[in-house]
């Protein structure tokens, strides 16, 4: 085996063909879009960069056949908030071989001990944790757009070199079909109507307006709740929905509001993966134009809730129920949608996995994000989950 650095365009180019080599007899599989994972580890597009570093390798077998990758960073703002000094991994794909994993995995402890890191979290991303987070374990169907998705022996590669469970996520399906409970309803409507409060969808023409409730209550929201927690920053907000903004569907986006002032937020937005598939990475422009063809005529027909947060005075009262009731009413006026899928909840938090439960919503994946302390010795902790929770 050689593992080699990425360091120049071509390495660039091959560490995108592992994942294609990797699951290239794979039906679930959709490929990430290759402009989307350069932009991750390019540090003129990931915000990120800022304040971290990160690094990726490539492993091909005594024939020059890839076998393997992955990525190391650390993010220097959270770095220290855990116990110890923690980096990450992620990107990770490799046959099912130990040796090879372990290869992987002690390159990236290297770098990461080189880089003062005295643990790592893994599989992760290097930016926000909506995006390519955790091992899936189990519920092996085509993965929403930006879900984490793997094949089944990862699990063991982890394992093995001696990763534990850092903490345990879940993927919720609801079919619209059946409709949300009449109980759930009836909350729901009683919120919607309660004095001060209003609830509004985004609207493109408003982007600067609703950009800036969107940041201020997913910062508040969010502070107290997650230790390692990185404040979202308004650009960031533009940004995404500018680059969105071709599948984006406005009523996908809601801010409930009281007396004027933003107090919880919902995201989702349309599978693209449901057209990904067939692009196996590639956007030119003629899948580009295939994109805005089958989004204009309302091909896709599964949507990922992606967060939903609430600031801390205003939780418990209701509000995710109202953004349900709101939403059921969208899906009336959009029938080509059968599906919504909400990924990922932690088991650091109950109050959300409750929540989907008592809309009608089904378990379908089981996603771990790993811990491995680089000090064999060292006491493990995992992520801590609230009191009375």
């Amino acid at each position: 085996m050689k593992i080699i650095e990425v360091n120049n365009e071509q390495t660039k180019r091959v560490f995108l063909d592992v994942a294609r080599e990797i699951y290239k007899n794979d039906a679930a599989w959709v490929c990430p879009m290759d402009e989307e994972l350069n932009g991750i580890f390019d540090e003129n597009v990931n915000p990120y960069f800022k304040h971290g570093i990160a690094k990726r390798w490539i492993v091909k077998d005594e024939k020059g056949k890839l076998i393997g990758r992955i990525a190391a960073f650390i993010d220097f703002k959270k770095a220290n908030e855990s116990g110890q000094p923690t980096g990450g991994v992620g990107f990770f794909d490799c046959i099912n071989d130990q040796p090879t994993a372990n290869l992987l995995f002690d390159t990236s402890k290297k770098w990461l001990q080189e880089n003062k890191m005295e643990a790592m979290n893994g599989p992760i991303n290097f930016g926000e944790p909506d995006k390519f987070w955790g091992c899936l374990v189990d519920g092996f169907t085509q993965p929403s757009y930006n879900v984490a998705y793997n094949l089944p022996y990862y699990k063991n590669l982890f394992e093995a070199y001696g990763f534990e469970v850092y903490y345990n996520q879940e993927g919720f399906h609801f079919y619209l079909e059946r409709g949300i409970p009449p109980r759930f309803k009836k909350i729901a409507e009683w919120i919607t109507k309660k004095p001060g409060y209003s609830f509004e969808h985004f609207k493109f023409n408003e982007m600067d307006k609703y950009a800036v409730d969107f940041t201020k209550v997913f910062n508040e929201a969010w502070k107290d709740f997650k230790e390692d927690f990185e404040p979202m920053e308004t650009d960031y907000v533009r940004t995404f929905i500018k680059k969105a903004k071709m599948v984006l569907e406005e009523k996908f986006i809601w801010i409930a509001y009281f007396e004027g002032e933003p107090v919880a937020i919902y995201l989702m937005y349309p599978d693209v993966n449901q057209i990904f598939k067939t692009f196996n990475g590639k956007l030119n422009l003629i899948n580009k134009l295939k994109l805005l063809y089958m989004v204009k005529t309302r091909k896709i027909t599964r949507a990922r809730s992606v967060l939903m947060g609430v600031v801390p005075r205003f939780q418990g009262l209701g509000i995710e129920s109202a953004f349900i009731y709101h939403l059921e009413k969208v899906f009336e006026e959009m029938p080509q949608y059968k599906e919504l899928e909400f990924s990922w909840v932690g088991d650091f938090n109950p109050p959300m996995r409750k929540l989907w439960e008592s809309v009608g919503a089904e378990s379908a994946k089981k996603y771990i994000t790993y811990r491995y302390l680089f000090d064999r010795n060292a006491p493990f902790k995992r992520y801590p989950i609230p009191e009375g929770k």
